[in-house]
């Protein structure tokens, strides 16, 4: 289209404000011969040499219409369409027709919520419904899919004097209007055209409702066999700029009248253009049965405890799948379908999913949580700030969910924007271990699609009484991947062992991990009068809760950490061989040394993943198959600690 569109006469930035887009000219195009379409049906029709749109009766009852001429006499248009043979086949029509989706640009997509849903998610999901409510469900309860775009959420149904069907845009409804009319020979639009109409849910009134639709959302026993079936838009205002303070809201995209009217309920939940669907549903269609696709936000994001409190409904079924399997959609993160009763009230607290891969296979049940405020882990870390003692580093963390683990890194350099919006807190003497636990218990177990959106918590009191634990998250910290001290930014503090162990060229400018080891480092305060010295436990309050974290005696290791400790041990050794060998290197710098750097595109500067010394290279996987080993001893922990949920 990006040839022809200059040549047609038309303003597209005003026409794309008005709904109208390039997608509905190439349908028209494609499906036509001899520069006529060939299905009268569809929102844009090309016309020999013209297109016609916006065909209507109008006020006077007389047929109108809009028109789009060529302005080059339609020579661009033969030009291009010279070089492909239409129609296509037969065959292919349907799935060209409900694919319009493809087609639209991405803004409008994002706004619109103009996402296929994937057949087989499609089927999945009346299945489930056959389970909930019974096989004959599709006789017994009216449908209404009010976002529905070209209707491929409903294939598959049989009444079809059941079912209604709603979209934002009326190009859409042509399309589901076409598949109705096209049906006996492509389709499966099994659908009424009475039952399809153009609807803005977010903004009309249900005045605007066909009449029987109408009457069964106002009769109280007859909405109590509705079922809202739905897949709506997943976009929401913020994005990830705004989590991380470098960009701001997108402007208007979740801004409609259900908003404004429901924006106390609704709270920062708002923002999400599938909440506002489920809060108008919930007010003003209630006691119905609510099916829907979705993120799991509305189930355990800590912006929708609000929303969970107020909107209670019994969760009877669910099933998640991995979200990319969308159009559109590349993270790795679960998407939820759910049967809700909104005629049974139940704060949702737990429940559990079915779980099928991206090829629909069954993989295993996934348990649900909700969370509230007051349980998450940085409720409990925050406890171990320090604004007074000697900086060590900096441990930058965003979020509390898997989601966020790549937000989750030591460095010495945090950026302004980092220390503008407190993402993170400064590493001292006091809080070493605290932070080190934070870290790992982050960073340990393996971040899949499955526990995505799994939020980390406030752990029970066992976890301070493993010292075990506690040394092997000063290990893990250490030598993870994701610990960027560098020593170009300030004193590296996190060199783990003395000059004479690794064969340093000079020494040190600070023995702080090692004395800290090997329990030398004093504390800044005396200690209490009738306290017990000894290692992890109870001395001066450095700590709300009375505990010090500075060792009196040497760490104890479990062989795990150990292992890491003696193939980091060699790794430095190897480092420190080299000529001209830094020696307040830190594990990122040894990295840096062999592994040297490239320059990307964008002009960033980036590590090597790899290196051409093969000593070093045998050494690096020794230590990082140690660390894998490590990691395996530790998550354990954090589940039983309860720093995550099984």
């Amino acid at each position: 289209m990006e040839k022809v569109k200059p040549s047609i006469t038309l303003d597209w930035e005003k026409a794309k404000q008005n709904g109208i887009i390039d997608a509905d000219f190439f349908l028209a195009d494609i499906f036509s011969k001899e520069n006529t379409t060939l299905r009268d049906r569809l929102y844009v029709l090309l016309k020999k040499n013209h297109y016609e749109l916006d065909r209507k009766i109008d006020s006077a009852g007389l047929f109108d219409s809009k028109k789009a001429q060529f302005n080059d006499n339609q020579i661009a248009h033969n030009q291009f369409w010279n070089l492909y043979v239409r129609p296509p086949r037969k065959e292919y029509w349907e799935y060209i027709a409900n694919r319009r989706d493809l087609l639209v640009p991405q803004d409008i997509r994002e706004r619109k919520g103009s996402f296929f849903t994937p057949q087989c998610w499609v089927e999945l999901s009346q299945e489930y419904i056959a389970k909930d409510l019974g096989e004959d469900w599709q006789d017994e309860y009216y449908i209404w899919d009010c976002c529905a775009g070209t209707g491929n959420l409903l294939a598959g149904l049989t009444n079809k004097y059941q079912i209604w069907a709603s979209t934002l845009d009326q190009a859409d409804v042509d399309v589901i209007h076409d598949r109705i009319a096209n049906m006996e020979k492509v389709g499966t639009a099994n659908l009424l055209d009475s039952h399809v109409f153009q609807f803005d849910f977010l903004n009309d009134s249900f005045d605007k409702l066909p009449l029987g639709l109408k009457d069964i959302i106002t009769n109280e026993e007859r909405r109590k066999k509705l079922i809202v079936y739905i897949n709506p838009p997943c976009a929401e205002a913020s994005n990830a700029r705004t989590v991380t303070g470098t960009g701001s809201n997108r402007k208007g995209l979740a801004y409609t009248s259900t908003k404004d009217k429901y924006k106390k309920e609704l709270g920062r939940a708002g923002n999400e253009i599938f909440a506002q669907f489920f809060a108008r549903i919930a007010n003003d269609i209630p006691d119905c049965t609510l099916a829907l696709f979705s993120t799991l936000k509305a189930l355990q994001g800590p912006n929708f405890s609000g929303f969970r409190a107020k909107y209670q409904a019994k969760l009877s079924r669910m099933f998640i799948v991995p979200a990319n399997t969308f159009d559109n959609v590349t993270g790795h993160f679960p998407y939820g379908f759910q049967i809700f009763h909104l005629a049974e009230k139940e704060e949702f607290v737990s429940c559990i999913a079915d779980v099928y891969d991206s090829k629909g296979n069954p993989i295993g049940s996934k348990n649900i949580y909700s969370y509230k405020g007051g349980e998450l882990i940085i409720d409990w870390f925050r406890k171990f700030y320090d604004k007074q003692g000697d900086h060590l580093g900096y441990l930058r963390f965003l979020g509390t969910d898997f989601q966020n683990n790549r937000g989750v890194f030591l460095t010495l350099a945090p950026s302004t924007n980092d220390l503008k919006q407190v993402k993170g807190t400064w590493i001292t003497r006091k809080n070493v271990i605290p932070s080190c636990v934070y870290f790992s218990v982050r960073l340990c177990t393996e971040a899949t699609w499955v526990n995505d959106r799994d939020q980390f918590l406030y752990p029970n009191k066992e976890w301070n009484c493993n010292e075990h634990f506690l040394s092997d998250c000063l290990v893990f910290t250490l030598f993870n991947e994701k610990n960027n001290i560098q020593s170009q930014h300030g004193t590296n503090h996190w060199i783990p062992f003395s000059e004479e162990e690794v064969g340093a060229q000079d020494n040190f400018e600070s023995h702080f991990m090692h004395d800290f080891i090997m329990g030398k480092v004093k504390e800044e305060k005396p200690q209490q009068e009738g306290t017990i010295q000894d290692l992890f436990t109870e001395q001066e309050a450095q700590t709300p809760d009375g505990n010090s974290f500075t060792p009196t005696e040497p760490l104890k290791f479990s062989q795990e950490a150990q292992a890491v400790l003696d193939a980091g041990r060699e790794l430095w050794r190897y480092y420190h061989k080299q000529a001209g060998a830094n020696p307040n290197a830190s594990y990122y710098d040894i990295k840096m040394h062999f592994q040297g750097t490239k320059t990307t595109k964008s002009g960033k500067v980036q590590m090597n993943s790899t290196s051409e010394d093969a000593t070093y290279n045998a050494l690096l996987a020794d230590l990082r198959q140690s660390m894998k080993l490590l990691a395996a001893h530790i998550e354990p922990k954090v589940y039983d600690y309860g720093f995550l949920k099984k």
